[in-house]
């Protein structure tokens, strides 16, 4: 009988299920919206529909399916329960033993980048660099690390948190308390907050007229595309401060490989990439060899479900 894998990725707008063979090849997926505000049970309940529709629709038998992985925001203890997730409400809630509940099957849970990182070094690495980092530009920062050929989660399983790290002392207030935070630099939603404020100075942009807060980062992409000079400052600049904070994890960490994904990236990889991998090279220190590497995941959407497949299967 021909086993399988089942990888969630689970996001505070969309729950994203892949369902894997043996090989982790992809056999295909499943979308669903997450709908965070029926609260954690229906959430929950979501998921598992997201992944049994998944499986009916490739006519698989349940007793096919080995086990379970997913992807959650927010920080995650060695039970598997999400200590705190922000984009979904969620505080202390035990994801694993709910999902095991319904779905009947072995559950892995893990932090959503920690996931993506694993997608990415497993699959499109194929486990070759020894020391690789992961950073994900979207609503929010986050990274994941691999030391060693490990997941590194730290002593509170809660490593990785790139998106607040300082960048500026004296900066804005960021939601997590400090100031001048990475996230407030280059995420989706601090990109978009610089345009409207450009916007009450004055400034000309494509996006003057639009709701801002439904736009998603492909509409970046298309303004610079029809040469909107102020979107195009806003993106160069969030690649410059991504590029300082790539050279901070390298000074720090001394990895082979940086890439970078998630929702950003992957619509202005050609945007920020080359001014990233410029400025980290740059802010690198003088004794680390030019040779580390700087590069977009070309998984995109696929890195959280293809890490959870991994996660699934125990690699």
């Amino acid at each position: 009988m021909r086993k399988y894998y089942l990888g969630i990725d689970l996001g505070g707008s969309k729950i994203l299920a892949g369902l894997f063979d043996e090989e982790l090849n992809l056999v295909g997926r499943n979308k669903m919206r997450t709908k965070p505000e029926r609260g954690f049970a229906s959430v929950v309940e979501r998921i598992a529909r997201c992944a049994t529709d998944l499986v009916d629709d490739f006519d698989i038998e349940k007793k096919s399916i080995v086990s379970l992985g997913i992807g959650s925001p927010g920080s995650i203890d060695a039970n598997g329960n999400v200590i705190f997730a922000g984009n979904l409400d969620w505080e202390n809630v035990p994801l694993k033993k709910q999902l095991e509940k319904i779905m009947q099957i072995p559950v892995s849970v893990e932090n959503d980048c920690n996931v993506a990182t694993l997608g990415i070094y497993h699959h499109e690495l194929k486990a070759k660099p020894v020391n690789m980092v992961g950073i994900f530009l979207g609503t929010g920062v986050g990274a994941g690390l691999i030391l060693n050929r490990q997941l590194y989660r730290g002593t509170n399983l809660i490593a990785g948190e790139i998106g607040h790290t300082v960048l500026d002392v004296n900066g804005e207030q960021c939601n997590c308390g400090n100031r001048g935070c990475f996230e407030l630099f280059a995420s989706r939603s601090s990109i978009f907050r610089k345009i409207g404020e450009a916007i009450k100075k004055g400034e000309e942009t494509q996006l003057a007229d639009k709701k801002l807060e439904n736009l998603r980062s492909g509409d970046l992409e298309k303004a610079i595309r029809r040469g909107d000079k102020c979107v195009a400052r806003l993106v160069d600049e969030a690649a410059h401060y991504t590029g300082i904070a790539v050279a901070n994890v390298v000074n720090l960490l001394n990895p082979d490989v940086v890439v970078l994904g998630g929702g950003v990236i992957d619509a202005l990889e050609d945007q920020m990439m080359p001014v990233i991998d410029k400025v980290a090279h740059e802010y690198a220190f003088p004794g680390i060899p030019p040779t580390f590497q700087v590069i977009a995941t070309k998984l995109g959407d696929n890195a959280g479900i293809t890490g959870a497949a991994v996660l699934a299967k125990g690699i």
